[in-house]
């Protein structure tokens, strides 16, 4: 594996990959995901970003290889387990892809702890910030956080026994758990017990008033004779247990969607261990035990040398240290979305011209969110149609649609249940709307809706008008602060018909849909996606800047490919999993492949076709689909042509900051390995990004 660490200069800041060795024409999707997190780990020792913010990267890095764990390898173990033999794309079977994962996870967790212990800490303490343990605290720290023990922690806890009256408790997916060896001196029996360490405390708790913070559970494993009365506690290990969190197939095929969800929610809870993590101290048999009762395979268990659960650390980055985080940043307003002098009337704007806002550089509340509030409280207005995927805990749109059908408008809201990690609270949402009389549609079987649109249906002087909103990103005004989205208001009556042919098929029955400025998965958008790439093959001069999530879909990859042999200039900007090698002669010559990652998560697709339109017609999509199997083939999505030269402008703005980046960007070779530059230029998208808008907004 290469990682390498940052230094500042023009030389090269870091590398990693080049772990993927085969002799495919793709790489691995599990190895490239890898490759992804590593990037996001390589911020948490970047000096260049601010200190609090790097520990944030520890934090954010733990998460995502929790997801990883809990889905993508879940998945290649059910696959071995089934005695599965079909290679993947790139000839690898299962086994093989979890024993790199391994290998490659364990040099990963190894770096982060490095940064950790001789980068961050050191770092921190200089600025009067103290990641403590139990024995580092002198005699009053140590009362102290004792009384804190025995009002606020003790009450909460819950002792349980391993014994043959007692069998092994359930251990949730993603707690943190004391394993306890405790020894009764009447007859000198050890014994063993679980604690699990409680989540709705803090994970970290302040030491006084200064900032100084201890581990929860060194708090609770310095009072567990408390816990254990008359018992003398012989050793302590920390242990947390990672689990299967795919849902069900069989809810492609369910009666009730709504109750088969529910049902695999709590089924979820249950879910096969894939990982086990403990720390260093645990003992041989311990560990031994735990291994059993959770029916893993050794090569399952990491063993952690600094406190488990990384994803604590958001708790250190959030403290009120405001120079140690990056510049708070609030979206700027669209200057047509602020009128001078009286209140904005967002469709006699929307009439006017299309809007394209992107998040967070410009303020979703006084777009987004404003559109669907003045569709709601406009008497003219007759009905409101959005999809939902993931939303906000408290979402001023699912408000805003609750209060348009309690003025008796038609609400249509169509809610994905399936939406990973969001199928509870989705499920709430969808009560509150149907007791609100909103009709509520869950779409279609063996399809999430993933598509981002909503529709507003108005009277006017002159007829019916259909406004959309078509956009990257979900309708939730929390992420739309963090992730990189664009989206676009419009009356256009073509797309206005699009859309509402889609809200219907979506709702109701329909085949065969022949759409005019969309192109929806899975119907059309891979053929119409092929079209547009025939299209700059046959130019002679074609030219293609494709921006997305991730690219692993091998139709996608070899239609690129040849492309590229035909003479097509590509450039791939994807923020996460690639499949494709760019840079081999005869094969990918033409095609280059970066990746923008910093303080916001780039999130938008946008695709660009120097002669979509025909030759030297260039066409400008954007969208919710990435080129990926799922999103082509199992998902409902859709992409928007944009027609109108001052939207197409901002976007030709928005790839020429990207494509010009020397301080955020990443680079691929074709050997796997991403490469990060300092140059000249000192272009960083997010900052650059936000100058444009604080331009616009200020005239």
């Amino acid at each position: 594996m290469t990682l390498t660490p940052s230094f500042r200069g023009a030389d090269v800041v870091a590398r990693v990959g080049g772990w993927d060795h085969n002799d495919t024409n793709v790489f691995n999707r599990e190895l490239s995901w890898l490759a992804f997190n590593a990037r996001v780990l390589q911020l948490s020792s970047d000096t260049e970003v601010p200190l609090l913010e790097q520990i944030r990267f520890l934090a954010i890095f733990s998460s995502n290889l929790d997801e990883f764990f809990q889905v993508r390898v879940s998945g290649l173990q059910d696959q071995q387990a089934a005695g599965i033999s079909t290679p993947a794309s790139d000839g690898r079977l299962p086994a093989e892809q979890l024993a790199l994962v391994r290998d490659i996870v364990t040099d990963l967790v190894a770096e982060q702890e490095r940064v950790l212990v001789h980068e961050i800490m050191p770092a921190l303490r200089k600025q009067g910030i103290e990641l403590s343990t139990w024995h580092d605290l002198d005699d009053d720290d140590q009362i102290g956080l004792s009384e804190q023990f025995r009002d606020r922690i003790f009450p909460v806890l819950t002792p349980l026994a391993v014994d043959p009256g007692h069998p092994f408790p359930y251990v949730s997916d993603l707690s943190l758990n004391l394993a306890v060896v405790v020894c009764d001196p009447r007859d000198e029996r050890k014994l063993l017990a679980r604690v699990k360490v409680p989540n709705t405390l803090p994970r970290w708790l302040r030491i006084g008033d200064a900032d100084r913070f201890v581990p929860l559970e060194e708090v609770v494993a310095a009072h567990l004779d408390q816990l254990f009365p008359g018992m003398e506690v012989e050793e302590h290990h920390a242990f947390r247990v990672t689990r299967n969190a795919d849902l069900s197939d069989a809810l492609d095929e369910a009666d009730d969607l709504l109750s088969a969800v529910e049902y695999e929610l709590r089924r979820r809870r249950f879910g096969r261990a894939t990982r086990l993590e403990v720390g260093a101290s645990m003992t041989d048999e311990v560990l031994d035990l735990l291994i059993g009762e959770f029916d893993l395979d050794p090569s399952a268990v990491y063993v952690a040398r600094t406190p488990l659960d990384p994803t604590s650390f958001n708790e250190i980055a959030d403290i009120e240290r405001p120079a140690l985080l990056w510049p708070e940043w609030k979206g700027v307003v669209d200057p047509r979305l602020q009128p001078d002098d009286e209140p904005l009337d967002i469709f006699a704007e929307i009439r006017a011209g299309d809007v394209l806002v992107q998040h967070p550089y410009e303020s979703f509340s006084r777009s987004v969110v404003e559109f669907i509030h003045q569709a709601a409280s406009d008497p003219d207005v007759l009905a409101i149609k959005i999809t939902l995927y993931r939303t906000a805990s408290s979402s001023p749109i699912v408000d805003a649609c609750i209060k348009a059908a309690e003025r008796g408008k038609q609400v249509a809201v169509l809610v994905e249940l399936k939406a990973r990690f969001d199928e509870a609270a989705n499920i709430g949402w969808a009560r509150r709307l149907e007791q609100a009389g909103v009709h509520v549609a869950y779409g279609l079987l063996g399809l999430k809706i993933h598509t981002k649109i909503a529709m507003a249906v108005r009277k006017e002087p002159d007829g019916i008008r259909r406004y959309c909103h078509i956009g990257t990103g979900n309708y939730n005004h929390r992420t739309a602060r963090i992730y990189e989205d664009i989206g676009i208001l419009t009356a256009d009556p073509e797309i206005g018909a699009d859309v509402a042919d889609l809200f219907n098929h979506l709702t109701g029955y329909g085949r065969e849909i022949r759409y005019s400025k969309l192109l929806v998965a899975p119907d059309q958008l891979r053929h119409g996606f092929e079209a547009l790439i025939d299209n700059e093959i046959a130019s002679g001069r074609g030219r293609m800047i494709l921006k997305m999530n991730s690219l692993v879909d091998s139709q996608m990859t070899e239609k690129l490919y040849e492309a590229s042999q035909a003479g097509v200039d590509i450039d791939l900007i994807i923020r996460g999993q690639c499949s494709l090698k760019p840079g081999i002669s005869g094969l990918s010559d033409r095609i280059r492949v970066r990746s923008i990652i910093g303080r916001y998560l780039e999130h938008s697709r946008i695709y660009q076709f120097a002669n979509g339109n025909g030759p030297g017609e260039s066409a400008t999509y954007i969208g919710s689909a990435d080129l990926m199997s799922r999103n082509l083939n199992r998902r409902v999505e859709a992409l928007v042509r944009l027609d109108d030269p001052r939207t197409q402008q901002r976007v030709h703005e928005i790839l020429n900051v990207v494509l010009n980046d020397d301080r955020l960007a990443w680079t691929l070779a074709s050997d796997g390995v991403w490469t990060r530059r300092r140059g000249p230029a000192a272009v960083d998208t997010h900052v650059r990004l936000q100058q444009l808008a604080r331009g616009r907004a200020n005239g």
